[in-house]
């Protein structure tokens, strides 16, 4: 399992299956100027597939850790609720901040993942520069202020 050495730039891993979506976190990570290597998954098997080292992500070099997650919820197959219900149970797995950034305002929703240790929950917003300005927001907060363990 890959560790993180203090001041090394920590990957970010996407889990999000609209096309349209990934596309748009793309530019704005890029308009954002953060330069995090972002890996992309498409669904909720292959993240858990990612973060676990199995499937078709076996050699850890090509699915490090991430310092942190970005969590669509609504997704076919096993959804995000599902996958951040698994990572906050494992212990292997639990401490890695995950950002859910999902369509959903849904009171329900929010309070539903908090309770499932959630460590940050954005409504994504519709037009591009509120987008722009959430990524800047997780950029400022999660990779360049929050502290994350070195041995996690």
């Amino acid at each position: 399992m890959s560790q993180q050495k203090r001041g090394e730039i920590i990957p970010i891993l996407l889990v999000e299956d609209d096309e349209d979506d990934i596309a748009i976190t793309e530019r704005a990570f890029k308009r954002a100027k953060v330069s995090n290597p972002l890996y992309i998954v498409r669904d909720g098997e292959e993240a858990l597939e990612f973060l676990k080292h199995t499937g078709r992500y076996t050699d850890p070099d090509k699915a490090p850790r991430p310092g942190i997650i970005l969590l669509d919820l609504n997704m076919p197959g096993l959804d995000g609720r599902e996958v951040l219900e698994r990572i906050k149970k494992d212990p292997k797995l639990h401490c890695i901040p995950v950002v859910v950034l999902t369509t959903s305002g849904e009171e329900a929703d929010v309070l539903g993942c908090y309770d499932k240790g959630a460590n940050t929950y954005i409504t994504k917003p519709v037009d591009f520069e509120g987008f722009m300005h959430a990524v800047i927001t997780i950029g400022e907060y999660w990779l360049s202020i929050a502290r994350i363990p070195e041995d996690y």
